[in-house]
């Protein structure tokens, strides 16, 4: 008997001292893999510019918000209207989750529509990570240029900087060009935006047809203040609040196709800043930069921040960017071809 009461508590004791062992959570691996490490944020652009700006601070907040908070540190590679870090990110960056980045809005489609030069990746296998906003883009013409209107843009000559071809200035120039008839010139090859913006003041050229609302009024609101710049027409699906007056591209045509067309191209608008990783990353280390995204997104420090620095916040989540992607590209193929016709670059 008392050998069986013994045993019996021996084995108790045992399974007591047993259970903390067992019941000990599993390290979080990903927090394991993360602690200690550096995550870069590749920025396909100069710096000083909205994707330069919105990258940054991205940077400086979502780290905390990664389990093991790596230190997230942004660099800038532009080249060849971000295809060159786009190219990176898809072939080169390495496939564990330590690189992202982000280029320009309108990479995803360029192979629907036919751009497939130099293009080295398939934009529906990105890991895409989130987008900062959605905005609508303006094209602005110095004050100095005599383009005031829509109308003038339509009757008098003039001349917009671009970037190369896949980037939105060229882009948008060029649809606006071939699908209205318009009397004007694209001058491509400048780095960024930026240096467009230079060349405006110097009046070297007279406009750019892409500068993304959210820059205008972080960097260089003082512009309009002072009547510096004005706004024939906005680009984008939906009209800006803050432009009423401003006509928008999709309503200045009237043919079904046409405007089908036109929304196609400027959907891109709704992915304004968007970030990816490359293909095949693992996918809790995937979820997990996509979580720190959208949690960044709520962040009081975050939105302190972007107010501050006038960024505009309506973010898009990763799993909301890939469905827009293949959205786009299951626009019925007249309507693309349409659209693929458009972004050519105009002879004239």
């Amino acid at each position: 008997m008392m050998l069986r009461t013994l045993l019996g508590l021996g084995a108790a004791l045992a399974a007591i001292f047993a259970t903390p062992a067992a019941a000990a959570p599993a390290a979080d691996p990903v927090a394991a893999f993360y602690k200690g490490r550096t995550v870069q944020v590749l920025i396909g652009f100069s710096p000083g510019g909205g994707y330069d700006i919105y990258a940054r601070t991205l940077a400086r907040h979502m780290g905390k918000h990664i389990p093991g908070n790596p230190t997230m540190v942004p660099q800038n590679m532009p080249g060849a209207g971000t295809l060159k870090v786009a190219n990176y990110i898809y072939n080169v960056a390495p496939k564990n989750g330590t690189v992202m980045g982000t280029f320009a809005r309108g990479i995803p489609m360029e192979r629907l529509l036919g751009r497939t030069e130099g293009q080295q990746f398939d934009a529906t296998k990105f890991t895409w990570i989130g987008s900062v906003t959605d905005e609508p883009s303006v094209c602005v013409f110095w004050h100095q240029s005599g383009i005031r209107t829509w109308e003038d843009m339509k009757t008098k000559p003039w001349k917009v900087g671009g970037s190369g071809i896949t980037s939105d200035l060229d882009i948008y120039a060029n649809v606006l060009r071939n699908m209205f008839k318009l009397p004007g010139r694209l001058i491509s090859g400048f780095p960024g935006g930026q240096e467009v913006l230079l060349s405006m003041q110097r009046r070297e050229v007279d406009g750019r047809c892409n500068w993304s609302w959210s820059s205008l009024i972080s960097r260089d609101k003082y512009m309009l203040d002072q009547k510096l710049i004005n706004i024939p027409i906005q680009l984008g699906v939906e009209k800006n609040p803050d432009l009423p007056n401003v006509p928008l591209v999709l309503d200045l045509t009237d043919d079904p196709k046409e405007k089908a067309a036109l929304r196609l191209i400027f959907s891109r608008q709704v992915i304004a800043r968007p970030f990816a990783a490359p293909p095949g990353i693992p996918a809790d280390r995937a979820k997990a930069l996509r979580d720190g995204f959208d949690a960044t997104m709520k962040d009081p420090a975050f939105l302190a921040e972007a107010e501050k620095l006038q960024l505009e916040v309506r973010p898009q989540s990763g799993a909301r960017v890939e469905q827009l992607i293949k959205e786009i590209y299951a626009y019925p193929p007249d309507v693309v071809k349409i659209a693929a016709s458009a972004i050519q670059n105009a002879s004239r």
